[in-house]
Order: C-alpha cells, then structure tokens, then sequence
C-alpha cells in the first residue's frame, strides 16, 4: 500500500468514526457572533493549527479548501463568504465528504444565517485539483500537505497557485521538524499518513512554497505540537516537533528574491527624526516596524549602532516594510 492509499484508509475510519486524538489543534477555534459549532464537527477537527484568519477573508471572498475533514474550518469560511458556492471543499475520501455532508444539516439548524449550498463540496485530490485557473482568492490546507513526499508536496503547491488568482492567498497549516527525522520513520506510511514523519524543518517548507512563485511568505504562528519519543516510536532519541500557520501571498517575485516574514522587527533609535534606507523602509524614531529577513539582513550589513533588529519571533500580523 502507498503512503496515499495509506493516508486515505486513515481518513476513511476516521470519518466513519470520529478520532478525537487524531490530531491536536494548538489554535482555540474562532468563536465568532451567532457561529454555533457542531459537536462533531469539533469532533472531528483533524488539523494542528487554523487557516482561518478574518484579516484574509473580505470582501465575500473565493475559498477553497482542501481535505475537508468534518467540515469545522469549512463552516467558518462559509461565515465569511455567505454565497452559493462560495466555498469549494475539495476530498478523495468519498467517506468524508458524506460525513461533512450530514455536519453541515446540523449546521443549518445550529446556525440561522447559513446554508448547505454556501459549501461546494467535490471529489478530488491536492495534486489534481478540480478548480479552474486563477479562480479563487483564499485557498488554504490544514495538516495535509505533510503527508506528501517531496515531488508530491511541490506538484500540490503548484496546484494552489494555479487556481489562486493574482495576489491571492494560500493559508496552511502543517507539522515542521528542525530534528533530523529516521528515515525509517520517512518511509512509516501511518505516521507519514497522520501528518508527523514527513515534517520538514521550516527553512525547507519555506523554500518549497517560494520556489513555486508566491512572492510573500508570512510566518503567523509556530507553536510546540508532538515528540516521536523513544519508548512508543523506533527511534534512538526524542524528536520534536512543532505546529506552524503560514500564509503564502501570490504576488510578484521581487527581482532580489522573495520577502519571507519570521517575526523580525527593526528600531531605529538614532539622533535623527527618521532614518531612510533609499529602498522603500523608512524608520521613524522609536517605532518598531516588521520587516522581512530579507530587510532584516540589508539593515544589519549596514552596521550601524542605532538600529535595532530582532531575533524572529514566528509570529506576524501584517503591517510590515515591503
């Protein structure tokens, strides 16, 4: 059996009986006027973090929405894009697509405001996607696409950027690993398949979505999530690892490479009211501003002693210098 087949007998039971323990989502869910969840929805919440982010969704956006799991994250986007079909939930699992079918009848009667039609649910899979080109603004994956092997994982990010229209967004949400995973571990198709053994470490996740074309990366969270310890798994030291929210913006590449936002901040605390670097930053005296590492690494070279740059923190919330 492949690593894929794997991976979708994990989701059929797990959509036929919901597992609880499945997955542990590090982010609370949105808890958002007149939004009622179904406790089987909550049930069966198989992601590690949320890709729902009010900031993305204006303007009655476009969504899609890959492996739909019990249809939780699926019902919060339909809360902000209240249209028919304004909501594409792609899954192979025909099991989970039902499942999600019969949430969102409870949903309907849980919650005045919404209707099944907002959701589009269709058969398909992350490296084939059933969605037109440059059709949709959101697009976004939750504890998925770390199941893939690495030429899988690059044809699915491909697949996103094709149906993302110009300066659309792509949200994820996925396990990273700065330890050296076994590769006996790699090739263990349950646990590639339950999202763990296939972490990458955050430089080369990064480095996978920029080399697709998105032309921002931000990092929005990154929070502690698994350890692979040696008692219950076939390794020789504890591995760990951590739960990262990431937005990928489909904007031009800029011709000195892509602006990747890790949670870096810049003072400048100089004798001047301003400092301007003649590239697009300017620093007010004393106000902290996000910048890029690209930013951060330019205004470091410069070695001057009164500005101020940040460790990364792996959170950011917008308003940054590019």
């Amino acid at each position: 059996m492949s690593y894929l087949e794997t991976t979708k007998d994990v989701h059929r039971k797990a959509a036929l009986t919901p597992d609880v323990g499945l997955c542990c989502t590090t982010t609370p869910v949105w808890q958002l006027p007149e939004l009622n969840m179904p406790s089987i929805m909550l049930e069966m919440n198989y992601g590690c973090g949320s890709t729902v982010h009010p900031r993305d969704l204006v303007n009655n956006p476009k969504i899609l929405y890959v492996g739909v799991g019990g249809g939780m994250e699926l019902l919060q986007f339909a809360y902000f894009s209240r249209q028919k079909g304004g909501v594409i939930g792609v899954d192979v699992v025909d099991e989970m697509l039902e499942a999600s079918r019969k949430n969102f009848v409870e949903a309907e009667e849980k919650n005045s405001w919404f209707k099944s039609e907002f959701v589009d649910l269709k058969k398909g899979d992350a490296l084939n996607l059933p969605v037109e080109d440059e059709s949709i603004d959101v697009a976004a994956q939750n504890c998925l696409f770390n199941i893939f092997e690495v030429q899988d994982l690059k044809k699915a990010l491909q697949e996103m950027y094709r149906v993302l229209k110009p300066n659309g967004r792509l949200v994820l949400s996925d396990p990273t690993c700065e330890d050296v995973m076994p590769e006996n571990l790699k090739a263990d198709e349950r646990l590639r398949a339950l999202c763990l053994s296939g972490a990458l470490p955050l430089k080369e996740y990064i480095k996978m979505i920029t080399d697709v074309g998105f032309g921002t990366v931000e990092i929005r969270a990154k929070r502690p999530y698994r350890i692979l310890d040696t008692e219950h798994y076939d390794t020789n030291k504890n591995i760990f690892i951590e739960s990262v929210e990431v937005c990928a913006i489909k904007d031009p590449m800029p011709a000195d490479g892509p602006c990747v936002f890790t949670g870096k901040t810049a003072i400048y605390f100089g004798s001047e009211d301003s400092f301007d670097d003649n590239k697009g930053h300017f620093l007010s005296q004393n106000q902290p501003i996000a910048i890029c590492d690209k930013t951060a690494g330019d205004l470091d070279s410069l070695g001057r002693k009164d500005i101020f740059i940040s460790e990364s923190t792996y959170f950011y919330d917008g308003g940054g210098c590019c």
